[in-house]
């Protein structure tokens, strides 16, 4: 029982005498010591996914093949510094991201700045700082360039035009959204910045979703651009899917890696490019645990379990229906037989963690294990409540 309902959690996981153990330490100590709601993360599991991921592209597209962390999924400094010491890349999307980054040590020729509505202030800090700049959108060549003294690399973030299936809330394929040009209008950002005397454009950037099972979008969209002409790089973005649940049945990084390089070789001719991927979710969720205190245990037509978090430091189930599961983690080897609901602790009904999960008989006082939560859980936190 207990193994089964740890295949979600950190591959540090373990029970012993019905406690939970992440890394070798006691979830019962850590959070005596560190209170609740906490999130706990396995560093060797991020080290392990980071060399996973940089192992498969080795193996698929030799030294020009580059990981880089998409910190938005996890912006912690001790998180950043261990993926530079595993050899990543970082991407950022904002003037507090870039800061994380460079206090985790990483140098601007290893951060890639991103960013649908840069201010004045982040445009500025990117030529002073030599950093490349993914162009969003038409109006950035002309603000990029009252900062750019010098020759300043950028890409280009294309929309590919096409449809994947996830939540629509995270889908970034498709052609009426907010991000990125649409081909044509990548067509005359290249020609507009070849005209210019600073900047230098390296390659194309897509980015089609997060939490994809599916890998058929991703050939379609490296198809749509390389319709763009021959470029030195591409950046393939990330989404790779991680799973929530033991239900859920995702793409391993291999094969994930294989098939999109593969199509970049074959459709793009880019066996000599440099590639660059953008996992975020995909190296970081499952390495994250957060540890919940019951405060109260309610019996009506569904049994409500009340925790001292929430929607504050979880929006994910209210922002895109996310499913997650729990045990007790202090009771995991006991029968799970009494179905619940996870309520959070804020003034809101919809503050629901998850519904229908098996808990051993539920009281007050337990300390619950919510897995698979190193991604767009800290991220996302707020102070409400």
């Amino acid at each position: 029982m207990a193994a089964a309902t740890l295949t979600v959690y950190p591959e540090a996981a373990s029970v012993h005498e019905g406690r939970l153990a992440i890394g070798g330490c006691d979830v019962i100590e850590l959070a005596r010591e560190f209170g609740t709601p906490a999130y706990v993360v396995a560093e060797d599991d991020l080290r392990a996914r980071a060399r996973e991921f940089l192992r498969a592209m080795a193996a698929h597209h030799g030294g020009r093949g580059e990981v880089a962390f998409a910190s938005k999924a996890f912006p912690c400094t001790e998180v950043l510094r261990i993926f530079r010491q595993e050899g990543l890349a970082v991407d950022v999307a904002s003037a507090g991201e870039l800061h994380l980054a460079r206090a985790a040590g990483y140098e601007p020729a290893e951060i890639i700045f991103h960013g649908n509505a840069k201010s004045e202030a982040e445009l500025a800090e990117i030529a002073r700082l030599g950093i490349t700049c993914v162009i969003d959108n038409l109006d950035e060549i002309d603000r990029l360039g009252r900062h750019a003294g010098e020759r300043l690399e950028v890409m280009l973030r294309v929309v590919p035009e096409v449809q994947t299936d996830t939540h629509h809330a995270v889908a970034t394929g498709h052609a009426d959204q907010k991000f990125g040009l649409t081909l044509d209008e990548a067509r005359a950002a290249v020609e507009r910045l070849g005209a210019t005397s600073w900047a230098l454009v390296t390659g194309i950037h897509m980015h089609i979703g997060s939490q994809l099972f599916d890998l058929a979008p991703y050939r379609e969209a490296i198809a749509a651009i390389a319709s763009l002409g021959d470029f030195d790089g591409y950046d393939l973005g990330g989404g790779l899917a991680v799973p929530y649940t033991a239900e859920h049945r995702t793409p391993s990084v291999e094969e994930w890696v294989a098939g999109i390089v593969d199509a970049a070789h074959e459709l793009l001719g880019a066996r000599a490019k440099k590639l660059t991927i953008e996992p975020g979710r995909a190296l970081v969720a499952n390495a994250g645990v957060t540890l919940y205190t019951v405060e109260s245990v309610k019996r009506r037509d569904s049994t409500w379990v009340a925790v001292d978090g929430g929607m504050s430091d979880n929006p994910r189930p209210q922002l895109y229906g996310a499913r997650y599961t729990a045990l007790s983690a202090t009771r995991a080897d006991e029968p799970a037989d009494e179905v619940v609901s996870v309520a959070g602790m804020h003034c809101e009904s919809g503050d629901v963690l998850t519904d229908d999960v098996a808990l051993p008989y539920p009281c007050r006082g337990d300390l619950l294990a919510v897995p698979a939560t190193g991604a767009y859980t800290l991220a996302m936190a707020s102070n409400y409540n």
